[in-house]
């Protein structure tokens, strides 16, 4: 006997459909979990002995008493602050005094021109201390003594890598020029002081053992002093 049309269970090719697309939608939802939990939160944070985890300070010498210093390299203060204090602070890490932890930030994008040149220059700065502690405290020194004037587009990339090799470090081009702690900056940034008082974050802000420092322009009495 010849059998007659074979139906069809469209019952089941439907709740055959549905299974496969309730397993897709599961599966792109773990692979959307796994890339956020794969994704640093905030950007990418530099990891290296010489680098606090929890503040991101890059580290300097191994005293007692710390010693925190917030700079943007757009700010011809921070300049200055270095040329008065530089030379004592650079003493107190080499005879033991201090540790000193540098918070590269950037505040004064804004005065570059569009190319937000302060977040630029302190993603080198973790750049340079991530590929080579010793090179830390000359980078920055040779950073402020090439530092451009407010309202320019500051250095390129190409001249920050340049200051970097002129101080013994190479081989960062990518993280230089592909900005890899940029936002770790901007989300440190955020975490700076603020001296009581003040509208909001100021450059230099320097702390030591956690206080904040008067400067008056007499690195001696301001620091050296206050340890005692």
């Amino acid at each position: 006997m010849a059998e007659g049309p074979r139906k069809v269970n469209w019952f089941a090719i439907w709740v055959s459909v549905g299974v496969v697309v309730a397993l897709a939608a599961v599966a792109i939802f773990i692979v959307t979990l796994n890339n956020q939990d794969a994704k640093p939160e905030p950007g990418q944070a530099p990891s290296a002995a010489n680098i606090d985890p929890d503040t991101g300070a890059i580290l300097v010498g191994d005293g007692a008493s710390n010693l925190e210093t917030y700079i943007d390299f757009m700010c011809p203060v921070c300049n200055q602050f270095e040329q008065i204090y530089g030379e004592t602070i650079a003493a107190m890490v080499d005879d033991g005094s201090i540790t000193l932890g540098i918070h590269p930030i950037s505040i004064l994008d804004a005065q570059s021109q569009g190319t937000e040149y302060s977040t630029r220059a302190a993603n080198a700065m973790y750049c340079v201390a991530v590929a080579d502690a010793e090179a830390s405290l000359p980078f920055m020194n040779a950073m402020f003594a090439n530092q451009p004037q407010e309202g320019t587009p500051g250095l390129t990339d190409d001249q920050i890598l340049q200051i970097a090799e002129s101080v013994g470090v190479t081989g960062i081009e990518s993280c230089v020029n592909d900005g890899v702690y940029s936002d770790y900056v901007t989300a440190m940034t955020e975490e700076t002081p603020v001296r009581p008082g003040a509208g909001g974050i100021g450059t230099p802000t320097v702390l030591l053992n956690g206080e904040f420092v008067t400067l008056t322009g007499d690195p001696e009495a301001d620091l050296r002093a206050a340890l005692q």
